[in-house]
C-alpha cells in the first residue's frame, strides 16, 4: 500500500475512532440505579474505549479499498493476481490485539467475576446477607413475589414489586415449568429461573424511580418461554424504607 492510502486509512480510522469515542463519552445508557448498574456500565464503557479502535481500523481499511479499488466498468474475467500480506504492519496488528485480548480476559474478565461472585461484596449472584428477601416464582406467563409477613404480589392482582432505596434486596427466584429468567433493567442484573432448584440475585438500589416514569424499572422475563412471554413482567418502584414499610403493612393488613 502506497503512503498516500496508508495516510488517507489513518485519517479515516482516527475520523471514526473518534466518533465512537465521543459517543461512549457522551454516556447513552439507559438509566443507572443500583450499584450493580453503575459497576456493569463502567464496565461496559471500558470495553467499548478499547475495542472501538479495533473495530474502526477494520472498518477504515476496508471501506477504503472497497471505494478505491473497487471495478469500474466491465467487469474482468478472472480474479486479479493475489496479495500476500507481510512486514512490519500484520505484526503490529497481531501483537496489538492480542496484548488487548489478554488483558481484557484479565481485567475486568477475572477480576470482575471474583468482585461479582465474592460472598462479601454486597452484590452479585451469591448467597450473601441481605437487608431483604423475596421469593419469586416463575410460571407461564406470570411472576408471584412473596414478601415477609404473608404478602404476595402477581401481575393477576395487578400488584407491582416495590424494593426499598439504599438497602440489599435479595431474590431467591424458582420456576415451576420452564426456564425463565428474572431480568430488572434499571438495575443490570439477570437471572435464570430453574426448575426444581433455587437461583439467587442480589441488588442494591441506590436511586428512587417507578415504572411510571420510566419504562426501565420492571422485572421482565429475559428467557423466550412460550406464547405469553412478552407478557410476563411486572413494574417496579424504588421508595424510601418508610414508605416501603408502609406498603407493606398496608397490604399485610388487605390494604392496596
Amino acid at each position: 500500500m502506497h503512503g498516500k492510502h496508508l495516510v488517507s486509512v489513518a485519517l479515516l480510522w482516527a475520523g471514526l475512532t473518534a466518533v465512537g469515542e465521543l459517543l461512549v463519552i457522551a454516556d447513552l445508557f439507559p438509566t443507572v440505579g443500583s450499584h450493580e448498574a453503575e459497576d456493569f456500565d463502567s464496565i461496559f464503557r471500558f470495553l467499548l474505549l478499547l475495542g472501538i479502535p479495533v473495530f474502526a481500523f477494520v472498518i477504515a481499511v476496508v471501506g477504503y479499498a472497497a471505494l478505491t479499488w473497487r471495478v469500474r466498468g466491465e467487469r474482468p474475467p478472472e480474479d486479479g493476481p493475489p496479495i500476500r500480506g507481510g512486514g512490519w504492519v500484520p505484526r503490529i496488528w497481531l501483537a496489538v490485539t492480542g496484548a488487548l485480548a489478554v488483558f481484557v480476559m484479565i481485567y475486568p474478565g477475572l477480576t470482575g467475576l471474583a468482585k461479582l461472585q465474592a460472598s462479601a461484596s454486597g452484590y452479585g449472584w451469591g448467597e450473601e446477607q441481605a437487608d431483604l428477601e423475596i421469593n419469586a416464582t416463575a410460571f407461564m406467563w406470570q411472576w408471584t413475589f412473596d414478601y415477609p409477613n404473608g404478602v404476595q404480589v402477581s401481575a393477576a392482582k395487578g400488584g407491582e414489586i416495590v424494593i426499598p432505596v439504599d438497602r440489599k434486596v435479595r431474590f431467591n427466584v424458582n420456576s415451576i415449568d420452564v426456564v425463565h429468567s428474572l431480568w430488572i433493567p434499571a438495575f443490570r442484573m439477570k437471572i435464570d429461573a430453574l426448575p426444581g432448584r433455587t437461583t439467587y440475585m442480589t441488588v442494591h438500589p441506590t436511586e428512587l424511580g417507578a415504572y411510571t416514569e420510566d419504562q426501565s424499572y420492571r422485572v421482565q422475563c429475559a428467557e423466550l418461554c412460550g406464547l405469553d412471554h412478552s407478557k410476563m413482567w411486572l413494574p417496579v418502584r424504588v421508595v424510601t424504607q418508610a414508605e416501603y414499610e408502609a406498603w407493606l403493612a398496608g397490604l399485610a393488613t388487605g390494604g392496596k
